[in-house]
């Protein structure tokens, strides 16, 4: 009966916090948007999910060099868990597409996979992975809303960017919400803080 407690406890969290959703394709299949240059900048945001948990996170947005449509974009996140700080600096690439009259950032970053094999022994692979965010602007303030990895009821595979955003397109015109909760923040602009000198 407890490994049963345990294990719908575990359930539960899972279900109440989600996960952003990692997709192999994008929304649209290639940039085509000329970047934005009011994204730029660098913008600050606090992360709380209600236990003793909080994070602060920053984002660091530019232009990538040579590319007139995709952004560079550096996520600088600390985690603190009680008296433990966890520094987190994330680099990723993006472009922006359009549904419905809503903006996307289809945010592209790797994912190492660690397994063991008896011949080869420990394998790291890496994986491209797409991360899907409705961004919106409103002067110093930047709202970024994370598809949740539970977003779709079909659970289906989508093995192209036009079948991912006939999906999407689909539940935001039935109303549906498709992000999750923990993963969206508001950002604020603010001067990049200049680096601590040594001592």
């Amino acid at each position: 009966m407890r490994k049963l407690r345990i294990f719908l406890l575990i359930a539960t969290c899972a279900v109440i916090y989600g996960c952003p959703f990692e997709s192999t394709v994008p929304l649209a299949a290639s940039p085509a948007e000329p970047v934005d240059t009011s994204l730029f900048g660098y913008w600050y945001g606090i992360v709380k999910d209600g236990s003793d948990f909080f994070g602060i996170e920053a984002l660091e947005i530019d232009k990538q060099p040579d590319n007139d449509s995709i952004y560079s974009i550096i996520r600088y996140g600390k985690a603190i868990k009680g008296d433990i700080i966890l520094p987190d600096t994330s680099y990723f690439t993006g472009y922006v597409s359009y549904i419905g009259g809503q903006r996307f950032m289809n945010v592209e970053g790797t994912v190492l996979i660690t397994s063991y094999n008896r011949k080869k022994g420990t394998v790291v692979e890496a994986h491209k992975v797409f991360y899907l965010s409705n961004i919106l602007r409103s002067n110093d303030t930047l709202s970024v809303k994370t598809i949740t990895e539970q977003f779709s009821p079909s659970r289906q595979r989508f093995t192209s960017p036009a079948m991912l955003k006939e999906e999407v397109k689909s539940l935001l015109q039935s109303k549906e919400n498709i992000y999750d909760d923990i993963y969206s923040m508001s950002y604020r602009k603010i001067e990049k803080p200049k680096p601590l000198k040594g001592f």
